[in-house]
Protein backbone atom coordinates (compact mmCIF):
# COMPACT_ATOMS: atom_id res chain seq x y z
CA UNK A 1 0.00 0.00 0.00
CA UNK A 2 1.37 3.42 -0.96
CA UNK A 3 0.57 6.16 1.51
CA UNK A 4 -0.10 9.51 -0.15
CA UNK A 5 2.78 11.96 -0.01
CA UNK A 6 2.30 15.74 0.23
CA UNK A 7 3.71 16.41 -3.24
CA UNK A 8 1.21 13.97 -4.75
CA UNK A 9 -1.64 15.60 -2.80
CA UNK A 10 -0.80 19.01 -4.27
CA UNK A 11 -0.54 17.56 -7.77
CA UNK A 12 -3.92 15.86 -7.51
CA UNK A 13 -5.65 19.02 -6.31
CA UNK A 14 -3.96 21.38 -8.77
CA UNK A 15 -3.83 19.21 -11.92
CA UNK A 16 -6.11 20.26 -14.74
CA UNK A 17 -6.40 18.88 -18.24
CA UNK A 18 -9.25 18.70 -20.71
CA UNK A 19 -9.77 15.00 -19.95
CA UNK A 20 -8.83 13.74 -16.47
CA UNK A 21 -9.86 10.18 -15.65
CA UNK A 22 -10.44 9.06 -12.05
CA UNK A 23 -11.15 5.38 -11.30
CA UNK A 24 -11.97 3.89 -7.90
CA UNK A 25 -12.42 0.19 -7.15
CA UNK A 26 -12.59 -1.91 -3.99
CA UNK A 27 -9.74 -4.42 -3.78
CA UNK A 28 -8.84 -7.55 -1.83
CA UNK A 29 -5.82 -8.26 0.34
CA UNK A 30 -6.05 -12.06 0.17
CA UNK A 31 -8.34 -14.97 -0.74
CA UNK A 32 -9.67 -16.48 -3.92
CA UNK A 33 -10.47 -13.00 -5.28
CA UNK A 34 -6.72 -12.36 -5.47
CA UNK A 35 -6.02 -15.76 -7.04
CA UNK A 36 -8.77 -15.22 -9.59
CA UNK A 37 -7.50 -11.66 -10.34
CA UNK A 38 -10.89 -10.16 -9.56
CA UNK A 39 -9.42 -6.73 -8.81
CA UNK A 40 -7.50 -6.66 -12.09
CA UNK A 41 -10.66 -7.51 -14.02
CA UNK A 42 -12.56 -4.78 -12.15
CA UNK A 43 -10.02 -2.15 -13.12
CA UNK A 44 -10.09 -3.32 -16.75
CA UNK A 45 -13.88 -3.10 -16.79
CA UNK A 46 -13.81 0.41 -15.35
CA UNK A 47 -11.16 1.55 -17.82
CA UNK A 48 -13.20 0.08 -20.71
CA UNK A 49 -16.12 2.13 -19.42
CA UNK A 50 -13.96 5.26 -19.41
CA UNK A 51 -12.62 4.53 -22.89
CA UNK A 52 -16.16 4.28 -24.28
CA UNK A 53 -17.07 7.53 -22.54
CA UNK A 54 -14.06 9.30 -24.05
CA UNK A 55 -14.88 7.93 -27.49
CA UNK A 56 -18.46 9.17 -27.13
CA UNK A 57 -17.01 12.63 -26.40
CA UNK A 58 -15.03 12.42 -29.69
CA UNK A 59 -11.69 12.54 -27.86
CA UNK A 60 -8.82 11.88 -30.28
CA UNK A 61 -7.65 8.26 -30.42
CA UNK A 62 -4.06 9.37 -29.79
CA UNK A 63 -5.02 11.09 -26.53
CA UNK A 64 -7.03 8.07 -25.40
CA UNK A 65 -4.00 5.86 -25.99
CA UNK A 66 -1.81 8.24 -23.99
CA UNK A 67 -4.23 7.91 -21.07
CA UNK A 68 -4.51 4.15 -21.55
CA UNK A 69 -0.80 3.31 -21.73
CA UNK A 70 0.09 3.42 -17.99
CA UNK A 71 -3.23 1.81 -17.07
CA UNK A 72 -2.48 -1.11 -19.39
CA UNK A 73 0.99 -1.41 -17.87
CA UNK A 74 -0.60 -1.58 -14.42
CA UNK A 75 -3.03 -4.25 -15.61
CA UNK A 76 -0.10 -6.36 -16.87
CA UNK A 77 1.94 -6.01 -13.67
CA UNK A 78 1.32 -9.36 -11.95
CA UNK A 79 3.36 -8.45 -8.87
CA UNK A 80 1.27 -5.31 -8.35
CA UNK A 81 -1.96 -7.29 -8.10
CA UNK A 82 -0.57 -9.58 -5.39
CA UNK A 83 -0.17 -6.66 -2.98
CA UNK A 84 -3.40 -4.70 -2.58
CA UNK A 85 -5.08 -2.83 0.24
CA UNK A 86 -8.85 -2.31 0.57
CA UNK A 87 -9.17 0.17 -2.27
CA UNK A 88 -7.39 1.36 -5.40
CA UNK A 89 -7.58 4.90 -6.80
CA UNK A 90 -6.20 5.60 -10.29
CA UNK A 91 -5.73 9.10 -11.75
CA UNK A 92 -4.78 9.51 -15.41
CA UNK A 93 -4.68 12.13 -18.12
CA UNK A 94 -2.60 12.48 -21.28
CA UNK A 95 0.28 13.97 -19.27
CA UNK A 96 -0.25 12.54 -15.77
CA UNK A 97 -0.60 9.17 -14.06
CA UNK A 98 -0.79 8.22 -10.40
CA UNK A 99 -2.35 5.43 -8.36
CA UNK A 100 -2.84 4.79 -4.65
CA UNK A 101 -3.59 1.59 -2.75
CA UNK A 102 -5.41 2.75 0.37
CA UNK A 103 -7.25 1.31 3.39
CA UNK A 104 -10.57 2.67 2.04
CA UNK A 105 -13.23 0.31 0.68
CA UNK A 106 -14.22 2.47 -2.28
CA UNK A 107 -17.52 2.06 -4.08
CA UNK A 108 -16.49 1.30 -7.67
CA UNK A 109 -16.97 4.35 -9.86
CA UNK A 110 -15.37 6.44 -12.58
CA UNK A 111 -15.22 10.16 -13.23
CA UNK A 112 -14.10 12.18 -16.26
CA UNK A 113 -13.78 15.97 -16.18
CA UNK A 114 -11.12 18.65 -16.52
CA UNK A 115 -10.00 17.86 -12.95
CA UNK A 116 -9.59 14.75 -10.82
CA UNK A 117 -12.19 13.40 -8.40
CA UNK A 118 -10.56 13.95 -5.02
CA UNK A 119 -13.50 14.07 -2.57
CA UNK A 120 -13.08 10.34 -1.83
CA UNK A 121 -9.59 11.13 -0.54
CA UNK A 122 -10.66 14.12 1.57
CA UNK A 123 -9.56 12.56 4.91
CA UNK A 124 -6.02 12.33 3.53
CA UNK A 125 -6.01 15.90 2.24
CA UNK A 126 -7.59 18.01 5.01
CA UNK A 127 -5.16 19.94 7.19
CA UNK A 128 -7.30 19.59 10.33
CA UNK A 129 -7.06 15.81 10.09
CA UNK A 130 -3.23 15.87 10.12
CA UNK A 131 -1.01 14.85 13.02
CA UNK A 132 2.69 14.32 13.74
CA UNK A 133 4.44 11.12 14.77
CA UNK A 134 7.71 11.22 16.70
CA UNK A 135 9.45 7.84 16.35
CA UNK A 136 11.63 8.06 19.43
CA UNK A 137 14.49 5.71 20.28
CA UNK A 138 17.76 6.15 22.12
CA UNK A 139 19.57 5.19 18.93
CA UNK A 140 17.50 7.22 16.46
CA UNK A 141 14.71 9.78 16.18
CA UNK A 142 12.43 10.58 13.22
CA UNK A 143 9.48 12.93 12.71
CA UNK A 144 6.55 12.23 10.36
CA UNK A 145 3.52 14.23 9.26
CA UNK A 146 0.49 11.99 8.75
CA UNK A 147 -3.24 11.73 8.23
CA UNK A 148 -5.45 8.68 8.29
CA UNK A 149 -4.29 7.82 4.75
CA UNK A 150 -0.98 9.61 4.35
CA UNK A 151 2.52 9.61 5.79
CA UNK A 152 5.65 11.60 4.95
CA UNK A 153 8.94 11.76 6.83
CA UNK A 154 10.11 15.29 7.60
CA UNK A 155 13.82 15.92 7.08
CA UNK A 156 15.14 16.90 10.53
CA UNK A 157 18.83 15.88 10.44
CA UNK A 158 20.04 19.45 10.97
CA UNK A 159 17.67 19.97 13.91
CA UNK A 160 17.66 16.69 15.86
CA UNK A 161 20.51 14.75 17.51
CA UNK A 162 21.21 11.47 15.69
CA UNK A 163 21.11 9.47 18.95
CA UNK A 164 21.68 9.79 22.70
CA UNK A 165 25.46 9.52 22.36
CA UNK A 166 25.50 12.81 20.45
CA UNK A 167 24.13 14.54 23.55
CA UNK A 168 25.51 12.73 26.62
CA UNK A 169 28.72 11.22 25.25
CA UNK A 170 29.77 7.99 23.68
CA UNK A 171 30.19 6.11 26.97
CA UNK A 172 26.41 5.94 27.47
CA UNK A 173 25.99 2.64 25.69
CA UNK A 174 28.85 1.09 27.66
CA UNK A 175 27.32 2.16 30.97
CA UNK A 176 23.68 1.38 30.39
CA UNK A 177 22.93 -0.56 27.23
CA UNK A 178 23.66 -3.74 25.36
CA UNK A 179 24.61 -3.05 21.77
CA UNK A 180 24.34 -5.39 18.79
CA UNK A 181 26.73 -3.83 16.29
CA UNK A 182 25.73 -6.45 13.73
CA UNK A 183 22.30 -4.83 13.27
CA UNK A 184 22.61 -1.22 12.12
CA UNK A 185 19.76 1.23 12.36
CA UNK A 186 18.45 2.99 9.28
CA UNK A 187 20.73 5.84 10.22
CA UNK A 188 23.77 3.57 10.28
CA UNK A 189 24.36 3.69 14.05
CA UNK A 190 24.35 0.95 16.67
CA UNK A 191 21.12 -0.75 17.68
CA UNK A 192 20.25 0.16 21.29
CA UNK A 193 18.43 -2.26 23.60
CA UNK A 194 17.16 -0.67 26.80
CA UNK A 195 16.41 -2.50 30.01
CA UNK A 196 12.71 -1.58 29.90
CA UNK A 197 13.22 0.90 32.76
CA UNK A 198 15.71 3.57 33.70
CA UNK A 199 17.61 4.03 36.95
CA UNK A 200 18.25 7.50 38.35
CA UNK A 201 21.47 8.17 36.43
CA UNK A 202 20.05 6.78 33.18
CA UNK A 203 16.94 8.92 33.50
CA UNK A 204 19.04 12.09 33.88
CA UNK A 205 20.95 11.31 30.70
CA UNK A 206 17.82 10.28 28.76
CA UNK A 207 16.10 13.48 29.92
CA UNK A 208 19.06 15.52 28.69
CA UNK A 209 18.80 13.77 25.30
CA UNK A 210 15.04 14.31 25.07
CA UNK A 211 15.45 17.99 25.96
CA UNK A 212 17.79 18.29 22.97
CA UNK A 213 15.19 16.51 20.82
CA UNK A 214 12.50 18.89 22.09
CA UNK A 215 14.61 21.95 21.24
CA UNK A 216 15.12 20.66 17.71
CA UNK A 217 11.43 19.90 17.30
CA UNK A 218 10.48 23.33 18.56
CA UNK A 219 12.34 24.93 15.65
CA UNK A 220 9.94 23.11 13.31
CA UNK A 221 6.75 22.79 15.38
CA UNK A 222 6.70 26.20 17.09
CA UNK A 223 3.84 27.49 14.92
CA UNK A 224 2.01 24.15 14.50
CA UNK A 225 -1.12 22.98 16.33
CA UNK A 226 -1.62 19.38 15.15
CA UNK A 227 -1.26 16.68 17.82
CA UNK A 228 2.15 15.05 18.28
CA UNK A 229 2.13 11.29 18.94
CA UNK A 230 5.20 9.63 20.43
CA UNK A 231 6.06 6.10 19.32
CA UNK A 232 8.47 4.68 21.89
CA UNK A 233 8.96 2.06 24.57
CA UNK A 234 6.66 2.68 27.52
CA UNK A 235 9.39 3.57 30.01
CA UNK A 236 10.70 6.36 27.74
CA UNK A 237 7.42 8.22 27.32
CA UNK A 238 7.14 9.73 30.84
CA UNK A 239 10.70 11.02 30.50
CA UNK A 240 9.84 12.61 27.16
CA UNK A 241 6.70 14.17 28.65
CA UNK A 242 8.95 15.86 31.22
CA UNK A 243 11.21 17.22 28.47
CA UNK A 244 8.42 18.25 26.09
CA UNK A 245 7.43 21.88 25.48
CA UNK A 246 5.06 21.31 22.52
CA UNK A 247 1.55 22.41 23.47
CA UNK A 248 -0.36 19.59 21.78
CA UNK A 249 1.57 16.49 22.84
CA UNK A 250 -0.87 13.56 22.67
CA UNK A 251 -1.21 11.93 26.07
CA UNK A 252 -1.26 8.34 24.81
CA UNK A 253 1.96 6.72 23.64
CA UNK A 254 2.23 4.36 20.67
CA UNK A 255 3.87 1.57 22.59
CA UNK A 256 6.75 -0.33 21.00
CA UNK A 257 10.08 0.06 19.28
CA UNK A 258 9.88 1.98 15.97
CA UNK A 259 12.71 -0.06 14.44
CA UNK A 260 10.57 -3.19 14.84
CA UNK A 261 8.02 -2.02 12.24
CA UNK A 262 8.17 -0.57 8.75
CA UNK A 263 6.54 2.75 7.87
CA UNK A 264 3.25 1.02 7.09
CA UNK A 265 3.20 -0.65 10.50
CA UNK A 266 4.12 2.62 12.18
CA UNK A 267 1.30 4.40 10.38
CA UNK A 268 -1.28 1.73 11.27
CA UNK A 269 -0.37 1.91 14.96
CA UNK A 270 -0.55 5.71 14.90
CA UNK A 271 -3.98 5.78 13.24
CA UNK A 272 -5.33 3.26 15.74
CA UNK A 273 -4.09 5.49 18.58
CA UNK A 274 -5.24 8.86 17.19
CA UNK A 275 -8.63 7.86 15.74
CA UNK A 276 -10.68 8.75 18.89
CA UNK A 277 -9.15 12.25 18.80
CA UNK A 278 -10.01 12.72 15.11
CA UNK A 279 -13.58 11.52 15.66
CA UNK A 280 -13.97 13.90 18.60
CA UNK A 281 -12.69 16.76 16.47
CA UNK A 282 -15.23 15.94 13.76
CA UNK A 283 -18.08 15.87 16.31
CA UNK A 284 -16.98 19.25 17.66
CA UNK A 285 -17.13 20.72 14.15
CA UNK A 286 -20.60 19.23 13.69
CA UNK A 287 -21.71 20.77 17.00
CA UNK A 288 -20.15 24.08 15.97
CA UNK A 289 -22.20 23.98 12.76
CA UNK A 290 -25.43 23.33 14.66
CA UNK A 291 -24.74 26.17 17.09
CA UNK A 292 -23.54 28.71 14.49
CA UNK A 293 -25.70 31.69 13.63
CA UNK A 294 -27.44 31.42 10.23
CA UNK A 295 -25.01 33.83 8.55
CA UNK A 296 -22.10 31.47 9.32
CA UNK A 297 -23.49 28.26 7.86
CA UNK A 298 -25.33 26.99 4.81
CA UNK A 299 -26.62 23.77 3.32
CA UNK A 300 -27.42 25.27 -0.09
CA UNK A 301 -25.12 24.06 -2.87
CA UNK A 302 -25.90 27.29 -4.79
CA UNK A 303 -24.07 29.14 -1.99
CA UNK A 304 -21.49 26.51 -1.08
CA UNK A 305 -19.69 26.38 -4.45
CA UNK A 306 -19.20 30.19 -4.78
CA UNK A 307 -18.21 30.41 -1.10
CA UNK A 308 -15.59 27.69 -1.69
CA UNK A 309 -14.05 29.76 -4.50
CA UNK A 310 -14.07 32.83 -2.24
CA UNK A 311 -12.21 30.98 0.53
CA UNK A 312 -15.10 31.46 2.97
CA UNK A 313 -15.53 27.84 4.01
CA UNK A 314 -13.83 26.57 7.15
CA UNK A 315 -15.38 23.08 7.13
CA UNK A 316 -17.35 21.28 4.42
CA UNK A 317 -19.49 18.25 5.28
CA UNK A 318 -20.42 15.95 2.40
CA UNK A 319 -22.75 12.97 2.54
CA UNK A 320 -20.34 10.17 1.75
CA UNK A 321 -22.55 8.24 -0.70
CA UNK A 322 -24.41 11.13 -2.30
CA UNK A 323 -23.50 13.17 -5.36
CA UNK A 324 -24.55 16.59 -6.62
CA UNK A 325 -24.32 17.10 -10.40
CA UNK A 326 -24.42 20.34 -12.30
CA UNK A 327 -22.36 23.25 -13.59
CA UNK A 328 -20.76 26.37 -12.17
CA UNK A 329 -19.95 29.59 -14.01
CA UNK A 330 -17.17 31.25 -12.05
CA UNK A 331 -17.57 34.56 -13.89
CA UNK A 332 -21.20 34.95 -12.86
CA UNK A 333 -20.99 32.82 -9.68
CA UNK A 334 -24.08 30.92 -10.88
CA UNK A 335 -24.67 27.27 -9.96
CA UNK A 336 -26.96 25.04 -12.03
CA UNK A 337 -27.98 21.76 -10.36
CA UNK A 338 -29.06 18.78 -12.44
CA UNK A 339 -30.58 15.47 -11.36
CA UNK A 340 -27.98 13.20 -12.96
CA UNK A 341 -24.56 13.06 -14.55
CA UNK A 342 -24.72 14.26 -18.14
CA UNK A 343 -21.96 14.62 -20.70
CA UNK A 344 -21.42 18.32 -20.08
CA UNK A 345 -21.82 18.54 -16.29
CA UNK A 346 -19.66 17.49 -13.33
CA UNK A 347 -19.66 16.81 -9.60
CA UNK A 348 -20.37 20.05 -7.74
CA UNK A 349 -19.52 18.41 -4.40
CA UNK A 350 -16.12 17.36 -5.75
CA UNK A 351 -15.49 20.88 -7.10
CA UNK A 352 -16.42 22.40 -3.74
CA UNK A 353 -14.21 19.91 -1.88
CA UNK A 354 -11.28 20.66 -4.19
CA UNK A 355 -11.55 24.42 -3.64
CA UNK A 356 -12.02 24.13 0.14
CA UNK A 357 -8.87 22.01 0.35
CA UNK A 358 -6.96 24.46 -1.85
CA UNK A 359 -7.92 27.23 0.60
CA UNK A 360 -6.71 25.24 3.62
CA UNK A 361 -10.16 24.17 4.82
CA UNK A 362 -11.35 20.80 6.05
CA UNK A 363 -13.63 18.32 4.28
CA UNK A 364 -15.45 15.56 6.15
CA UNK A 365 -17.27 12.65 4.50
CA UNK A 366 -20.24 11.82 6.73
CA UNK A 367 -22.92 9.12 6.76
CA UNK A 368 -26.35 10.51 5.88
CA UNK A 369 -27.71 9.96 9.39
CA UNK A 370 -24.99 12.17 10.89
CA UNK A 371 -24.98 15.03 8.39
CA UNK A 372 -25.48 18.43 10.02
CA UNK A 373 -28.20 20.65 8.63
CA UNK A 374 -31.56 19.66 7.22
CA UNK A 375 -30.70 16.31 5.64
CA UNK A 376 -28.71 18.11 2.96
CA UNK A 377 -26.08 16.39 0.81
CA UNK A 378 -23.62 19.19 1.61
CA UNK A 379 -23.25 21.61 4.53
CA UNK A 380 -20.66 24.30 5.11
CA UNK A 381 -19.41 26.05 8.23
CA UNK A 382 -18.11 29.49 7.21
CA UNK A 383 -15.04 31.42 8.36
CA UNK A 384 -16.86 34.72 7.85
CA UNK A 385 -20.19 35.89 6.49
Amino acid sequence: MELIQEKEISQLIEHQHEHCVSIFIPTNIAGKEVLEEKDKHNLKAKWDECRRNLEDQDVAAQEIEQIAKPIKELLNDEEFWRHQSHGLAVFASANYFEYHRLPIKFVAHTYIANHFYIRSLAPALSSEQKFFILALQLGEVKLYEASEYSLVEIEMKDLLPANINDVVGYDYEEKHLQVRNQQPTDAGGALFHGHGAANKDEKKEILKYFQAVDRGLNDYLHDKTAPLLVFSQDYLFPIYQEANSYTNLYDQVISGTPNDVNEMGLHEKAVETIRPYLETKKRRKQDQYEEAEPALKTDLIHDIVPFAFEGKIDTLFLENRAEIWGNFDQATQKVAVEKQHLGDNFSLSNLAAKKVLEEGGTVYLVDAAFMPGNEAKASALLRFS
